[in-house]
Order: C-alpha cells, then structure tokens, then sequence
C-alpha cells in the first residue's frame, strides 16, 4: 500500500510539473504574424525532458510542426556578427568625441548610443554622427545601438504614454523596424549588427496589453532580420525580459536574438538572472544593466551613465 501511494504521488507530482510548463505566455495566443521565422535559422532544443510536453497554439507560437515539441531555446547568431565581453556604458546624449578619448581611461570599452526612435528622451544628439561612430571605433570602443520606438500600451512611465503601440501592432512594429535600419545605416551601422529595442518596464501580466506587445516585438524583430540587422530587446528583468522569456519556453518564433536586462542594485552577472533560464539567449548574447544614473568622472569629464556587463554583439561600422 505504501508503495501504491508513492506510486500515485510521483504521477501526481508529474502532472502538476506538466500543467505549469505547458502554460502559454500573456499575449501568446494571438500573437499576429506570418508562421515561418524569417532569418534566423531554427534554434536547438530547450534541454527539459522530451518526455514533459509544451503544448502550444500553433498560432500563438508561429511555428510548424507538432505543438507537443520541447520548447525551443537557442537560436544561432549569423555568421560575422563582431561580440564583445567586458563592461559598457550607456548615456542619454552620445558624449563628444573628447570625452570619449578622455574616458580611455576608464573600465569601460563599450557604449550604448540612442541613435534613433521617436521614443527617445534625448531626440537631440548634437555629436552622434557618421563621423562620431567611426571615430569612437578607431579608438577602440565597441558601440551598442540602441533605438526607442514606440511603448507598451501599458507602459508604466509617464513620459512614454505618449508614444504607446497604436492599435495595428504587426504592421506598426514592421514601419518602425524599417526606421530602425534607416537610422542604422544613416550612422554608419553596417548589417549584421545588433539594434537594441528599447522597451521600457510595462504590466506584461494584462493579456491584451501583453499581445500587442508581443506583435509590435515579433513584427520588429521579423522586419530587421530581413535586412540583415539582429534584433535584440532591452527591458526591464522584472516585465518586459520575463515576458519573452516565458514566450521563448512555450515556442513563440521571432523572437529578439539578444537580451539586455535591466536590474539595478544587485552585483553585475550574465547567467544568474532569475527572469531568465540559463540556457536561453546563450552564449555570448546577453547585456545586464546593473546600475543606473549614476554619476562617474573619468579623464576630467563627468557623465550621469548607466552601468552594464555585456557578452553580446556590438556594432559593425563602415
């Protein structure tokens, strides 16, 4: 009989495991968008049992095949995209060309450039040139584009309402996609470098505000692989980052290919992030954000900067 018991708990144990990782993510089930991924080619395996299903809308996931399939985890970066490991900084207003040879002297050897979005806090960039990417690079630095598009409808900053998703989420994110390259190649941004959407901390847990921005996400990241650019997605490690990694475990394609998260006041990690699995967006595609508007001098000039540990791509320049 004690046998029998144990017998029924480990099958009831099994089941329960089963229901919570065949839960599909907030904003999956009507994920808008073609059923084919676009550039990337098919990512391995989620390494959880084969024998432990997530069973997953064929349309919420855009994908082919069975839907009972491990869930996906690993897509392959394309060949030639240049990734660098080490610390970053990123500031609203790109420094000038000076400061950035006086901040050589620095930890940092990357930066995070606002070049493009009409979500931009600083739209006026009075140094981000052609000219400034190219001399930044030849001096060594590695620059991370990052572009700041339209927000969540359920955003909670007050200064982003004002540019939310629209009600034409696949086709908004697809226009604004195409902006995004415009802008990349107007700086000097070759293809096959990451563009870093920037979507700011939102209540992923609301179904219909989460599918909008699951849609607006998908339709970027789709529209900038196919002109040869790699999409990657900043949020914060608590919404937006947990958003898509619960739409990675149940399947959902197109996907961002790299993860920048944000969580402050905690010591800098690339693969200790409770948001995210281990095994996801692995290896060399990861950014933490770890502290923000802080204030560092380096060189004799002072920045109000945001901290990062990067292993990611970084910026290819003409």
């Amino acid at each position: 009989m004690r046998h029998q018991k144990m017998i029924i708990g480990l099958v009831l144990a099994l089941a329960t495991l089963t229901v919570d990782l065949t839960a599909s993510p907030p904003g999956a089930a009507a994920a808008p968008g073609p059923t084919r991924a676009a550039a990337d080619p098919v990512p391995a395996a989620d390494p959880l049992p084969v024998s432990v299903p997530v069973s997953v809308p064929a349309a919420a996931t855009g994908a082919t095949g069975s839907a009972t399939q491990p869930a996906r985890l690993r897509a392959r970066l394309p060949a030639g995209v240049p990734s660098f490991r080490g610390r970053a900084f990123d500031t609203c207003i790109a420094p000038s060309v000076d400061t950035m040879r006086r901040w050589r002297s620095s930890q940092y050897r990357a930066v995070g450039v606002y070049y493009a979005g009409r979500g931009r806090a600083c739209k006026k960039q009075p140094h981000l040139s052609r000219s400034w990417v190219r001399s930044v690079h030849r001096m060594g630095w590695r620059v991370l584009p990052l572009y700041v598009g339209s927000q969540s409808p359920c955003v909670f900053a007050k200064n982003k309402k004002g540019v939310r998703i629209g009600r034409s989420p696949w086709s908004q994110g697809k226009r604004e996609a195409r902006d995004a390259v415009r802008g990349a190649k107007a700086v000097g941004f070759r293809t096959r470098s990451p563009l870093y959407l920037d979507m700011e901390a939102y209540a992923y847990r609301k179904k219909s505000c989460a599918r909008t921005t699951l849609a607006f996400v998908r339709a970027w990241d789709r529209e900038v692989r196919r002109f040869g650019y790699v999409p990657g997605f900043y949020s914060s490690a608590d919404s937006g980052v947990r958003h898509m990694e619960l739409s990675r475990r149940a399947g959902v394609r197109d996907l961002p290919s790299v993860m920048w998260f944000a969580r402050w006041r905690t010591r800098p990690h690339l693969y200790r992030e409770p948001s995210l699995s281990r095994y996801g967006w692995s290896p060399a595609r990861r950014i933490h954000q770890y502290a923000g508007n802080v204030k560092e001098r380096h060189g004799g000039r002072t920045l109000v900067i945001d901290r990062n540990l990067m292993h990611a791509p970084v910026a290819r320049v003409r």
